[in-house]
């Protein structure tokens, strides 16, 4: 197959063109439903700090720190020091969307004092993937510009999938997080029965973003077999 560069038509970007339409899109709806429904007060009017605190404990988990993160929706669970971070539209806000977002990150920690099998598969690939994804397209420009080396070549695409495998593995940890998170609330009765749809469509919508990045690597990976995988040597 030959090697589309400055002057040739490459078909195979169209892939990475849906990639991140798709990308784009999800993006845009979480922030649109979370900015919706960050409007929309809980009746129980507790911070998202505070309901995270009572979400633990009705797991019995009381050595989860919570701390407070900068930026917008940059919520998460810190499994290697414990530590479950709010952002700053989350960490003091008494809606609905806050309270459904803290109780995400929950939905994490009792994954990890469960020991959820994806999450330890997850945390395992994250050195595999970093160093994959620093080295891959490396790789794969030196098997090209080096004598054209097929195995090189085949080495940066083995490399570029673990990042492929580490966002499909994530997709089942954030929707068991969820639900999780829909579980403990309505336990616990920190939302009311409307309060808990409306945080199903924040959670709802912030899932379609994993679902998102895995479709757009995948159309990566995809991109990469069809420019690379049949070369001749």
């Amino acid at each position: 197959m030959p090697f589309y560069g400055y002057g040739y038509m490459d078909p195979t970007y169209i892939l990475v063109i849906i990639g991140v339409i798709i990308t784009m899109v999800a993006s845009a709806r979480v922030n649109s439903t979370f900015n919706k429904y960050t409007k929309v007060r809980s009746m129980s009017g507790i911070t998202g700090a505070a309901a995270a605190s009572m979400l633990l404990q009705s797991q019995g988990i009381y050595d989860v720190k919570i701390e407070r993160v900068r930026g917008n929706l940059t919520d998460h669970y810190d499994p290697r020091s414990k530590v479950l971070r709010l952002s700053d539209s989350v960490y003091s806000s008494t809606s609905v969307a806050a309270l459904g977002v803290a109780a995400h990150e929950c939905g994490h920690a009792v994954q990890h004092n469960e020991g959820y099998s994806p999450l330890k598969i997850r945390a395992a690939l994250v050195p595999v993937v970093n160093f994959g994804s620093n080295l891959a397209w490396p790789i794969i420009i030196l098997g090209l510009v080096f004598g054209a080396s097929q195995s090189l070549i085949n080495l940066g695409i083995f490399l570029f999938s673990f990042g492929v495998l580490f966002q499909l593995v994530t997709l089942p940890v954030e929707f068991n997080a969820s639900g999780n998170a829909i579980r403990m609330l309505e336990r616990t009765g920190i939302l009311s029965n409307n309060e808990i749809g409306h945080a199903k469509k924040v959670l709802q919508a912030a899932a379609l973003t994993y679902v998102a990045s895995a479709a757009a690597s995948i159309l990566q990976l995809l991109r990469l077999f069809l420019l690379f995988g049949r070369r001749d040597d």
